[in-house]
């Protein structure tokens, strides 16, 4: 291979890496609603939900299946030998079919049972769905805040870097201590730390909304939308209950499951009538050793029908038992109901007092981020000219950090509040 050869082969290897670094470092970013889209497709307690809700179809076929005549075949071949005797073969052939026409309501009962599980798997879907919307918008909002909080600290290092930067150079002047160079250089450390610690957050935060959604993606991150929502007028309490009592699909799950276990006492209480069966068989056999084997088996065909009445009168009280056992199934469906709706309206009120109050600690916090903003500045510029002492700039500086942050805090915390509020009267996640 010439020198010139070898040259082209190593300049080609060099772009295939080039290209193949850049195309795995590649972020992929992802809006709320391509969140939500993946993990309804991806998320294993949602995927686990739609496994049960085709097993549920599954019972749901074998209940109708029930209804129908069953049909079974059978075949029996056998050689036979007696002692100083020729051996020769024998066998029998049948056809045999039952087919319960009354089991005193038994079988519909149970149709109408797995038809309301298969429904109530349905409304499981919903809910997990429900529950992994909630918890992947709030996720989403906590890596939204983790960015703004990143933007607002490097600013604040930036500023600290200006601000020891100008000490160093009055120090060499000598119209400042070294303290205070000192504390600026402290302040500065503390601020890079914050600043590290918000970003580790937002990679943890990244990684539990990876976790939540199934994701092995190395490069992943959020896109930011172009308005977050803090503000917003806030629907009546008691309509939005109301809302949601009727349309959660945990209610309507409490509510199937109360007529899955009436039916349940419906199958109880066909123990106690009778059982009407119908039969039927054909079959035909032949002995090796007799005429032949056609004319035998024609001969042998035979035809029998049947009708079978099983009546019930002592079971040993297990009609007694399921049927005091199915009462009692309805009665804890009937108060895990209660339960349900109870927990669902003290949930949606909380909900309700959280997003008013989250709105006002949003008003208050960004009044005095604005005033202690204004402070700063104003503090910031009497440190350029030696107008302040040390001390007093850093407690202002402190203010301002802590009032930066609350505001941050409390705008995300708003909106978040906004979105489970509405989300419970059935308006859809939307940043």
């Amino acid at each position: 291979m010439t020198k010139k050869a070898i040259s082209l082969f190593f300049s080609c290897l060099i772009c295939a890496t080039t290209a193949f670094s850049q195309d795995s470092l590649s972020v992929v970013k992802w809006d709320l609603q391509t969140c939500l889209d993946y993990a309804k497709k991806n998320n294993i307690q949602v995927s686990s939900a739609r496994l049960s809700q085709q097993t549920s179809q599954q019972e749901l076929i074998l209940s109708r299946g029930s209804a129908l005549p069953n049909l079974y075949g059978s075949a029996t071949q056998y050689v036979n030998h007696y002692h100083n005797e020729a051996v020769y073969g024998s066998g029998n052939y049948g056809l045999t079919s039952s087919w319960t026409l009354y089991q005193g309501g038994y079988i519909k009962s149970d149709i109408q049972q797995k038809n309301v599980e298969v429904e109530r798997a349905n409304l499981n879907i919903l809910q997990q769905v429900n529950d992994i919307t909630l918890q992947i918008t709030q996720y989403y909002l906590n890596i939204l805040l983790d960015k703004e909080t990143i933007v607002y600290q490097q600013n604040v290092v930036t500023t600290s870097q200006a601000q020891v930067e100008q000490a160093k150079k009055r120090l060499d002047a000598g119209s400042i201590a070294q303290k205070d160079v000192a504390q600026l250089l402290a302040q500065l450390a503390n601020d890079k730390y914050t600043l590290v610690t918000a970003e580790n957050a937002q990679r943890q935060d990244l990684i539990s909304l990876k976790q939540l959604l199934q994701l092995t993606v190395t490069t992943f991150d959020v896109i930011t939308p172009d308005t977050i929502i803090s503000k917003k007028a806030v629907d009546n309490l008691l309509s939005v209950q109301q809302t949601a009592l009727k349309d959660r699909p945990e209610v309507k799950n409490g509510e199937l499951n109360v007529k899955s276990a009436e039916f349940g006492l419906q199958k109880a209480n066909s123990g106690y009538l009778p059982t009407l069966t119908a039969s039927g068989s054909a079959g035909t056999s032949y002995q090796g050793a007799g005429s032949g084997y056609f004319s035998q088996l024609n001969n042998g065909f035979n035809q029998q029908v049947g009708l079978s009445l099983s009546i019930p009168i002592f079971t040993r009280k297990v009609n007694q038992v399921n049927r005091a056992e199915a009462r009692i199934n309805i009665d804890q469906a009937k108060l895990s109901l209660k339960d349900t709706k109870t927990t669902l309206a003290l949930t949606i009120e909380k909900a309700y007092i959280n997003v008013v109050n989250s709105q006002n600690q949003y008003d208050a916090a960004a009044e005095a981020f604005k005033y202690n903003q204004e402070t700063y500045r104003v503090a910031n510029e009497q440190l350029k000219v030696g107008i302040v002492s040390m001390v007093d700039f850093l407690q202002q500086k402190s203010l301002y950090t802590q009032a930066l942050q609350q505001y941050i805090q409390a705008k995300y915390n708003a909106a978040l509040t906004i979105e489970i509020y509405e989300f419970y009267k059935g308006t859809p996640v939307k940043l």
